[in-house]
């Protein structure tokens, strides 16, 4: 019953029982449906690359709810940039001036389609 509420609508993370929220599977679940459930899930899924990889390939501006460390992590900004062109200006300064980043935001203004 679990899985099926938040395969439906991932933020029903933010009602959920705490043990839930520190399950992996439940909160990938509930990130593939909705990014943004990052803010709902344990803290410890901020630095779970594959539950950032998740979220901010569902949206881009889930990346904020990242581990600073995976917040600067190329591959976590590239994937939210491909979803999202304006996860770009959160992004390292680095990565902001990185050309090919900068490309890939310009042809995804916004969320993706």
């Amino acid at each position: 019953i679990v899985s099926a509420a938040l395969s439906q609508s991932g933020l029903a993370l933010s009602v959920a029982d705490e043990s839930v929220q520190r399950n992996r599977g439940y909160v990938l679940a509930a990130v593939k449906q909705n990014g943004l459930a990052m803010w709902c899930a344990a803290a410890s899924f901020q630095r779970d690359r594959d539950v950032v990889l998740a979220a901010v390939a569902q949206n881009g501006l889930a990346r904020q709810c990242a581990d600073p460390t995976l917040q600067r992590d190329r591959e976590v900004v590239l994937t939210a940039v491909a979803q999202n062109g304006d996860a770009l200006a959160f992004a390292d300064e680095d990565l902001r001036r990185d050309e090919d980043l900068q490309r890939r935001a310009a042809t995804t203004v916004g969320p993706a389609s």
